[in-house]
């Protein structure tokens, strides 16, 4: 006979954890989903903050530039001061041993006293000769003792100098280090955020950026390059060849190029030398401040530290060395990221 019992119900206490224990696994979910939208960044907010660390990277870059820069100059002045002081020693010790050859003469001929020589002289004649030539020797011997005086201070001073320009460049050594670091560290942080993208959001940046170098290299080859002549022209010239080359922090090409680099040497191949650094660079030739009155070929700088520099190519476009994963390129003066400061003619 079949049994009518009733199936045991759960316990008052076990339906409460059953039911607790549901309602926090759902608000745990819940939260998992809520989450990964906001930790995942967009594509913009990545790009932003890209943008950011590359801006920050380039500042740090032309600081860089400048510290290497001090640095060669500080090794060249070194070596020319300790080439000095080389040949400044081999001359001393050849007026010390002038010197020591004109007193062992001078003993040899005084070895008696000039008036017990008078008295006992043959011929006063000769001995008079010979005292004119000892006093000769004693003017030589004061005249060698000054040039000697002369040369050790200046040996003094430019060793002094020396050993003060080492000192310089063991600082300026740390300094460049330290900006190398600091640049290496922003690139990683940027590259990490782009990693973070996915394959396809990668793709619709770099469609981006090729879109509006296109169009930038529109504008500015519809514009009239007539103005671009001379000096200027030649530099201009010498960039449009380079398009294409990739950006490398420190480097002045011609198969990399950071900002200054690309400019200072496109203006070396209209044989023109200009300084290494944007800041630098920004404080030559003719200052121009309004758009409007730029020429293709002159400089433009951008942000309030200089930090950034290319050359005008007309109708409000650049051609310049952008940034870390780009190429040298047109560019909107507008998309450049930092307003515009001024131009420059050289």
């Amino acid at each position: 006979m079949a049994s009518h019992r009733r199936p045991k119900q759960p316990s008052r206490a076990r339906v409460t954890v059953l039911t607790t224990a549901a309602a926090a696994a759902v608000v745990l979910s819940s939260q998992a989903a809520n989450a990964a939208p906001s930790e995942k960044q967009s594509k913009d907010e990545v790009k932003a903050k890209v943008d950011k660390l590359y801006e920050e990277a380039e500042q740090a870059t032309e600081k860089y530039n400048g510290a290497k820069e001090k640095q060669e100059k500080l090794q060249k002045e070194i070596s020319t001061l300790q080439d000095d002081v080389a040949r400044g020693q081999e001359e001393l010790n050849e007026l010390r041993d002038g010197l020591g050859t004109m007193a062992s003469a001078q003993y040899r001929t005084g070895g008696i006293d000039p008036s017990v020589q008078l008295f006992l002289s043959a011929d006063p004649d000769d001995y008079l000769d010979k005292a004119s030539t000892l006093d000769q020797l004693s003017a030589q011997q004061v005249d060698a003792l000054k040039k000697i005086q002369e040369k050790q201070r200046d040996l003094a001073q430019q060793r002094e100098e020396a050993a003060e320009k080492l000192k310089d460049l063991s600082a300026t050594r740390t300094e460049l280090g330290k900006k190398k670091q600091e640049v290496q560290t922003k690139l990683s942080s940027a590259q990490k955020l782009l990693n973070s993208l996915t394959a396809a959001e990668k793709a619709a940046l770099a469609e981006e950026e090729q879109r509006a170098t296109r169009s930038s290299e529109r504008e500015a080859l519809s514009g009239s390059t007539a103005s671009a002549s001379g000096r200027a022209g030649a530099a201009f010239a010498a960039a449009q060849r380079m398009i294409g080359t990739p950006y490398v922090y420190g480097a002045t090409g011609p198969s990399s190029f950071d900002c200054s680099g690309l400019t200072s040497w496109a203006y070396a191949q209209a044989d023109v030398s200009i300084p290494r650094t944007s800041e630098a660079q920004s404080q030559i030739g003719t200052r121009i401040t309004s758009v409007s009155q730029l020429q293709v070929g002159d400089l433009v700088f951008f942000f309030n530290d200089l930090h950034h520099v290319g050359l005008y190519a007309g109708n409000g476009q650049v051609l310049h060395a952008p940034r870390t994963g780009t190429v040298v390129r047109y560019e909107s003066m507008s998309t450049i990221g930092g307003p515009f400061m001024w131009g420059v003619r050289v």
